[in-house]
């Protein structure tokens, strides 16, 4: 099922052994478009540390009651490796957060995550584990922050025509398959939806997303 990323905004997460804290943000991938981590604000529970969790943890949500649970104990979350707030998400601490939970790391295989097209649980096996350790360490660019792309500036080939409202993504695979528009004045306050394989680039220096489109094709895609 295809839903709005804004709608999990401020969700509650619960582990199996209690409440951990509520939705704060997502980390996708801009290459591939797929959402690689959910950023949890912890409250006072674990204050002053950020906690990233992959969609390998994630279990049932509940949009009624506006509750993901998520498939690990409090302890093991409050065990993970610490992430650094004012650097990137850098593969070294990606192979760690792996190793430490044990599952298959998306960038190893041909699949949207690694073995497979969605996030499945299953210890990786002594070959991957030799070539996590052979990786170096590097930032990866490609993991931006949903929420700040909220708000860029959409172009089409010909034009301006409007801003980043939301993304829609697929709740069992967490690709994402559409941006949705909002066009303000120009279509009359419609929103369109824009498959993330029309856009050619994100540049983050001037805060716009490019798409591969002319205006007049998107606003047959308007409603």
């Amino acid at each position: 099922m295809l839903i709005n990323i804004k709608e999990l905004y401020g969700h509650k997460l619960t582990a199996s052994d209690g409440e951990i804290g509520q939705v704060q943000d997502f980390y996708f991938d801009d290459k591939t478009w797929v959402i690689r981590y959910l950023f949890v604000d912890t409250g006072s529970w674990l204050s002053g540390r950020q906690v990233l969790l992959t969609p390998h943890a994630f279990g049932r949500l509940n949009r009624d009651d506006k509750n993901l649970s998520i498939n690990l104990t409090r302890k093991q979350i409050e065990n993970s490796p610490s992430i650094d707030s004012h650097k990137p998400v850098s593969r070294q601490y990606e192979i760690e957060y792996y190793r430490y939970y044990g599952w298959p790391a998306y960038w190893n295989g041909g699949g949207m995550w690694g073995i497979a097209g969605f996030p499945v649980v299953m210890a990786p096996s002594k070959d991957e584990l030799e070539t996590h350790q052979q990786l170096h360490h590097r930032d990866d660019k490609h993991l931006r922050s949903m929420k700040a792309v909220m708000g860029y500036a959409i172009h089409a080939t010909d034009g301006e025509l409007g801003t980043v409202g939301g993304f829609m993504v697929d709740d069992k695979s967490w690709a994402i398959g559409e941006l949705l528009a909002e066009t303000g004045h120009w279509y009359a306050g419609k929103e369109i939806m824009i498959p993330t394989g029309e856009i050619t680039r994100i540049s983050y220096e001037d805060s716009a997303v490019f798409v591969n489109l002319t205006k007049a094709t998107l606003h047959k895609t308007g409603k």
